[in-house]
C-alpha cells in the first residue's frame, strides 16, 4: 500500500490513504516549505494521499544546498517519485512551484507514467516572458516583494526587525528568487494531463490573460479558476480548493 511507503529526503506525506486512486504531490511556491499545504491536506477525505516536497535550505533541511535550478529540482523529485509503485499522479505547483510541478510532470509522462492533472496555481506559463532581478539586490528588496504579495504584510516586516531570524529565511528566499528568475522555458511536446490553473483574483503576479497561456501546454483539457484573494488565496480557501481538487481527480 502507498501509505506504507516511507518518506523521502524530498518527499513529506500530509495525508495518508490505504489504497489511494490518485496521489497529490504539492509543491511550495518560493521561500516555502510542506507547511504551505497542512491545511489543503486535512481538507480531504481519507482516499486522498497528499504528500508535499520539502525544498532544500528550509526547516530540517536547513543545510543542504539548493540545486542550480527548477529544472534540476524537478529531476531529484521525480526520481523519488519513480521509487514509488505505479500510482496515477496529480500535481499541485503556487506560484514557483507551479513551474517544478510542471517540469516534473513532463518527466513523468516521458517515462510512461500517469499524470492525471496538473495544477498551476498563481503562476504565469512556463514559456511567458519574465525579467525579474530580485535574487541580484538587496535584503530589504526581498522584503518588500515579500510584504507586497503576502495576505498579511506585518507577518513579513518581522524580518526587517530580527535580524537573526532574517538570517535563517532570506537565504533560501533568494535562492528560490534567483532559480525563477534564470528559469529558461525548454521546447518539447506538451504534456497529456489536464491542466488547471487556479489564480486569486487580485493576484498582482498574474493576470488572467497572462494565466491563459497554460493551455498551450497540454494536448488535454484545460481550465481556469479564479478565487477571492490575493498571490496567496490558498491560505484562506483551502476548503473550496480541495473541493476543486477532488472534483478533477476523484
Amino acid at each position: 500500500m502507498l501509505g506504507r511507503i516511507p518518506a523521502t529526503t524530498w518527499l513529506r506525506q500530509l495525508r495518508s490513504a490505504t489504497d489511494p486512486g490518485t496521489v497529490l504531490v504539492c509543491f511550495p511556491p518560493g521561500g516555502g516549505s510542506i507547511g504551505a499545504f497542512r491545511e489543503l491536506a486535512r481538507e480531504f477525505d481519507s482516499g486522498t494521499a497528499v504528500f508535499a516536497v520539502q525544498y532544500p535550505g528550509r526547516q530540517d533541511r536547513l543545510d543542504d544546498l539548493p540545486l542550480p535550478g527548477l529544472a534540476a529540482t524537478a529531476e531529484r523529485v521525480t526520481a523519488d517519485l519513480l521509487t514509488w509503485p505505479p500510482v496515477r499522479f496529480a500535481l499541485f505547483g503556487h506560484s514557483m512551484g507551479a513551474t517544478i510541478a510542471y517540469e516534473t510532470a513532463r518527466l513523468l509522462e516521458a517515462r510512461g507514467r500517469t499524470v492525471t492533472t496538473l495544477f498551476a496555481s498563481g503562476r504565469i506559463a512556463p514559456d511567458a516572458p519574465y525579467d525579474g532581478d530580485l535574487h541580484r539586490g538587496t535584503d530589504a528588496g526581498l522584503i518588500d516583494e515579500l510584504a507586497r504579495l503576502a495576505d498579511d504584510p506585518a507577518s513579513v516586516e518581522i524580518l526587517r526587525t530580527e535580524p537573526a531570524l532574517a538570517e535563517l529565511v532570506l537565504p533560501a528566499v533568494r535562492s528560490d528568487y534567483q532559480a525563477v528568475e534564470t528559469y529558461v522555458h525548454r521546447p518539447g511536446e506538451p504534456l497529456r494531463c489536464t491542466i488547471s490553473v487556479l489564480l486569486g483574483e487580485d493576484d498582482p503576479t498574474v493576470t488572467t490573460e497572462q494565466a491563459q497561456r497554460w493551455r498551450a501546454h497540454t494536448t488535454g483539457e484545460f481550465e481556469l479558476t479564479t478565487f477571492p484573494g490575493g498571490h496567496f488565496y490558498l491560505d484562506t480557501r483551502p476548503a473550496e480548493v480541495a473541493r476543486l481538487i477532488t472534483a478533477r481527480v476523484g
